[in-house]
């Protein structure tokens, strides 16, 4: 019998250093770069992060980059005010704002963030892939790996990334890491020989490959989907039984959830 995803995940990052008992929620909402679309924040910023755990989202996702003197930045795009991330450092970026006022946050700000007045939301850190070094993309999830192992949080933490080399680098670090393989090359059977905890692909790629979803469920592997935003979708992948569902649209994903719990329970 397969445990369901979340449970799975919960049971596994209670079993890392930190000692304290987290309720993570189980509505399988995923804010992807925070929940910022309603109230038109900026994407990646804390005030982002804060809105997902107010929600009580599941899980709050964001984008992890390090500059030219390594320090890890939150930020999607390998550019930020024009600038190459890789190729600045963090005063030379900090320099310049996000349209809310805050400055360019750090993964440490970030999770510190992250850890305060939260109970409900996993904090998913997806290491991005280098645009100048592969190996330096391995450097930013060994640098993450430390800043989290530094601030206590593992029990928080999801890690995800585009870039297997990185995800096989952070389970080597910290094999009871959680991790998910973004990209939708690998099969079920290869993420699991490669200790890699579930698959986070594009919804196209389980519409392609539909046997795959019965056997992540069947190796009791976490099942999540990205970037989900249409009514739909989040039906057709809650009928499929999916654990995490990441989404520009909470809001939206919360109430289909909601919907489905008040049918289930008669009200």
């Amino acid at each position: 019998m397969r445990l369901p995803g979340f449970i799975v995940l919960i049971w596994a990052l209670a079993s890392c250093a930190s000692p304290r008992s987290l309720n993570f929620a189980d509505n399988k909402t995923v804010a992807h770069r925070g929940a910022w679309k309603k109230d038109t924040l900026p994407q990646n910023s804390i005030a982002s992060l804060r809105k997902a755990i107010a929600l009580k989202a599941a899980g709050s996702e964001f984008d992890v980059r390090m500059t030219k003197d390594e320090v890890l930045v939150i930020n999607h795009d390998p550019l930020y005010a024009e600038d190459t991330i890789e190729l600045k450092t963090y005063a030379e970026l900090s320099q310049h704002k996000l349209k809310n006022g805050e400055k360019l946050p750090t993964l440490e700000d970030y999770l510190r963030a992250g850890s305060k007045h939260n109970t409900s939301t996993r904090l998913v850190v997806e290491v991005k892939p280098s645009i100048v070094d592969k190996t330096q993309g391995v450097r930013a999830a060994e640098k993450a790996v430390a800043v989290v192992r530094g601030l206590k949080v593992e029990n928080r933490v999801v890690y995800i990334s585009f870039d297997y080399a990185i995800l096989k680098r952070i389970h080597a670090m910290d094999p009871k890491a959680i991790t998910q393989y973004l990209t939708g090359d690998k099969t079920p059977a290869e993420l699991k020989a490669d200790g890699i905890s579930g698959a986070d692909y594009h919804l196209s790629v389980y519409r392609k490959n539909p046997g795959w979803i019965g056997q992540l469920k069947k190796d009791g592997m976490i099942l999540n989907a990205w970037t989900v935003n249409t009514a739909e979708d989040m039906d057709w992948l809650l009928d499929q039984g999916f654990d995490f569902i990441t989404t520009d649209q909470p809001e939206l994903l919360l109430e289909r959830v909601k919907i489905r719990q008040s049918a289930a329970s008669g009200k």
